[in-house]
């Protein structure tokens, strides 16, 4: 059976909510706890990533536990609903910081807040997305209903880049804590709202009934996916080189664009990259798949990103006080961000289609919480190698003269390429990997999709 316009409408609320959360935590916890609280951007970089490599064991155990769940409401809706309040509570007090805390307190409090929000997010998102093809079929219904949720997720993205930093001052008149602390708040409620609505509306039409894996088992069933691990690796190198350029544009234009208003220059940027962000996913993409195959948009968006962080650094070095001259490096790296978290998504979906046919396993929940863990490894990564950047560049609040005058030449330099030779090399490796080893052309998926309706 189809899936009716209200489950649609109810799945893609939960990408909104669910990405508006995950967007203010990847893009602005270092800003935060560095920045606005004074806690070194290394012991940042080092919080962030210790939180990835506890989530390398944590992940997947918890995509077993959705696998071995039997509730009369189904496996996925009760961890979504549970991990969602808990993780609504954890954002809160990660933005809350008691004033109290200074020096070890406070990195210990940073360390303790951002493990337990990692950990909550787990609980939601593992098995958000693994509803995909527990209730879709292979093909036009999941590709669309992939493109939905990750437009949806992209528009909660946006919102947060857009208006953060207005509403942060707004709230906090003109004080960033006070202001992220009612914020997060705001954001929490709305999270929840989303998923609620999610739960109330959508349930698995059908899932494969197997034997849920042991961690012994599930590890050999990622290895033995070629195509899952092909898919994760991708991602990990796609949203590492996004998210480096995320965790350091605010500080590219607070120390280096400059100006005591900066915060309006930066949000009009975002306002018009969080656009064009959703017109890639909403219809750029669509249009696109008219007249080529997904995998030849995949390579149409690298080619877009690449040649938008290439515009980038080129801008940077010229002496430019125009926000709009950024607009063009901004529309090529936001549309290919766009596309690129769509298609991602849909071949990663593939993928469980491939375990069944070659390994005889549906492995919705474990292969999609590998996809939670590496985009939070990604983010890590990339808020780690910032966290290097701002150290060795001395760029914080304790230069908070430097937004009306200029930072030192090679502090700027230094951000420059960081943020975009990077993150360049990272798409070329990408797109090398991405090239050599995944086959799941249309015409296989659509092969595997018709061999498994025949098993059954």
């Amino acid at each position: 059976m189809k899936l009716s316009t209200g489950e649609k409408i109810s799945y893609g609320l939960g990408a909104v909510g669910k990405d508006m959360v995950y967007m203010l935590s990847a893009s602005y916890i270092l800003y935060y706890y560095q920045d606005i609280l004074g806690v070194s951007a290394i012991a940042m970089g080092i919080i962030l990533m210790a939180a990835r490599v506890f989530d390398a064991f944590n992940d997947p155990i918890m995509g077993v536990v959705v696998a071995k769940t039997k509730t009369k409401w189904g496996k996925f809706r009760p961890w979504l609903l549970v991990g969602t309040i808990l993780n609504a509570i954890i954002l809160y007090f990660m933005f809350a910081a008691p004033p109290t805390l200074d020096g070890k307190g406070l990195v210990a409090y940073a360390a303790i807040m951002y493990i337990l929000w990692g950990v909550t997010y787990t609980m939601m998102d593992i098995p958000y997305w693994s509803m995909i093809p527990a209730f879709t079929e292979g093909g036009s219904e999941r590709e669309s209903l992939s493109t939905l949720a990750r437009s949806c997720a992209g528009v909660g993205s946006a919102i947060i880049t857009i208006v953060t930093m207005q509403c942060v001052y707004m709230l906090g008149a003109g004080d960033e804590r006070t202001g992220f602390r009612w914020f997060a708040l705001v954001v929490a409620v709305i999270f929840v709202v989303c998923i609620v609505l999610t739960c109330v509306n959508i349930k698995e039409k059908s899932t494969v009934d197997v034997d849920s894996p042991s961690v012994g088992q599930m590890f050999k069933a990622l290895i033995q996916n070629d195509q899952a691990m092909t898919v994760v690796i991708t991602i990990v190198l796609i949203n590492c080189s996004i998210y480096i350029t995320s965790n350091l544009v605010i500080y590219f234009f607070k120390y280096d664009f400059g100006g005591s208003d900066w915060y309006n220059a930066y949000t009009l940027f975002n306002t018009f990259g969080g656009a064009i962000q959703i017109l890639s996913m909403m219809l750029f993409f669509p249009v696109l798949r008219k007249f080529f195959t997904a995998i030849k948009v995949f390579y149409i968006s690298f080619a877009m990103a690449i040649i938008g962080y290439a515009a980038l650094l080129v801008l940077a070095f010229t002496n430019m006080s125009n926000v709009f001259l950024l607009f063009i490096p901004g529309f090529f790296i936001f549309a290919a961000n766009g596309m690129l978290s769509v298609l991602t998504t849909v071949f990663l979906a593939n993928t469980v289609d491939y375990g069944e046919w070659k390994n005889s396993r549906r492995d919705e929940s474990v292969i999609f919480s590998m996809q939670t863990f590496v985009v939070k490894l990604a983010s890590g990564v990339a808020a780690l190698i910032a966290s290097i950047c701002l150290t060795v560049c001395n760029l914080s609040d304790d230069t908070a003269n430097a937004v009306a005058e200029s930072v030192a030449g090679s502090s700027v330099v230094g951000l420059r390429m960081t943020m975009t030779v990077i993150p360049i090399a990272g798409l070329l490796f990408a797109i090398y990997w991405f090239h050599k080893r995944y086959i799941l052309t249309e015409a296989k998926v659509e092969e595997i999709t018709h061999l498994l309706k025949n098993k059954k």
